[in-house]
């Protein structure tokens, strides 16, 4: 099972098993209490907005035009951007680095 460090917004570096089908499930699985993921994962808000370790975004699922567009909407969007919902289990690799995004 692969692990996943996540950087919370006060800077705490916390390690956790990745479980659950999204990314997003395995931050919530995992008591990272910042992903509000108010949708459920639906990709229908971006409460569950991450930047994900540039060594890693390369490898996963191209984004889709919902995930784009909510993006879109936040004003603390970079290049690394991505909704922890739309991010499978599949494509997380172990040891790879998160940082939660600022509240919007």
């Amino acid at each position: 099972m692969p692990n996943v460090t996540v950087t919370t917004r006060t800077g705490t570096e916390v390690e956790i098993a990745a479980t659950g089908h999204s990314l997003m499930e395995t931050l919530r699985n995992g008591g990272i209490d910042e992903v509000l993921a108010l949708c459920g994962g639906a990709c229908a808000c971006a409460t569950c907005h991450v930047y994900v370790g540039a060594e890693f975004a390369s490898g996963l699922p191209k984004m889709h035009a919902d995930e784009d567009d909510l993006l879109e909407s936040s004003s603390h969007r970079q290049e690394n951007s991505r909704l922890s919902c739309q991010i499978p289990l599949a494509a997380i690799i172990d040891g790879m680095h998160v940082t939660i995004a600022p509240e919007d």
